[in-house]
């Protein structure tokens, strides 16, 4: 991959569809900071959150042109999630490097954060590399991220985000009727160790839910979705 004659593109490349030109750059933006290598990815990935921010709220400001800035912004908060971007990076299958700081059993420490980072940091190299080149740099990024969101940008109505981010709903219309935030408590857990089931209960005033799944933060936002069809 070298700037004159690139390689055949990896897997990942095809994948995002973009080849890139400068190897270094490619490298870097997938290794963690954990890695404890002279270079990483946290500058790529500074840079790629402003790039993704700005490539989705045109998509969303062209395909909802009736939508208000408040109805925009819970969208854009949904489709650029860690929980959306780590979907991405494994779709993708995003390696990240390893270093001499980098645990040696596989799962030893959760991957979310740094592969969502990775995914940033992917785009802003994908913007650098292009702009090196004197091309497009802004415009093949967002043919990037259109062919990743433009269906369900499309898909999307208005209130979407209080199916899909439920907590956060809850918290909103706790302020809107003046009520103490949400409160989650651990009711159980039980089953093993492969298979947990938490239950939750969470209470707002005198409103309350419970529910049951197979996480903690997955049995939250359920018992959070069910106070919220209570109200």
């Amino acid at each position: 991959m070298s700037p004159s004659q690139p390689s055949t593109p990896s897997i990942l490349e095809q994948r995002l569809g973009y080849q890139f030109r400068d190897a270094a750059l490619y490298r870097a933006a997938l290794t963690p900071p954990s890695a404890g290598l002279p270079v990483d990815n946290q500058r790529l990935e500074f840079l790629g959150d402003s790039v993704l921010h700005l490539t989705v709220s045109t998509l969303l400001y062209r395909e909802h042109p009736k939508w208000a800035e408040g109805a925009l912004s819970k969208l854009r908060g949904l489709l650029v999630c860690t929980d959306a971007l780590h979907l991405w990076a494994k779709d993708l299958g995003i390696e990240l490097g390893r270093g001499p700081r980098s645990p040696r059993k596989p799962g030893a420490v959760d991957l979310r954060n740094p592969l969502a980072d990775a995914v940033e940091a992917l785009l802003a190299a994908v913007f650098l590399d292009v702009q090196a080149q004197g091309g497009d740099a802004f415009g093949t990024v967002q043919a990037i991220v259109e062919r990743r969101f433009l269906p369900e940008i499309q898909a999307a109505f208005m209130g979407i985000w209080e199916s899909r981010d439920s907590k956060t709903t809850l918290q909103e219309r706790a302020a809107v009727l003046t009520l103490a935030p949400p409160a989650y408590e651990l009711l159980e857990r039980a089953g093993p160790d492969h298979a947990p089931a938490f239950t939750v209960r969470v209470s707002m005033g005198e409103h309350a839910a419970t529910a049951t799944a197979g996480t903690l933060k997955r049995a939250q936002t359920e018992a959070a979705r069910a106070l919220l069809r209570a109200l």
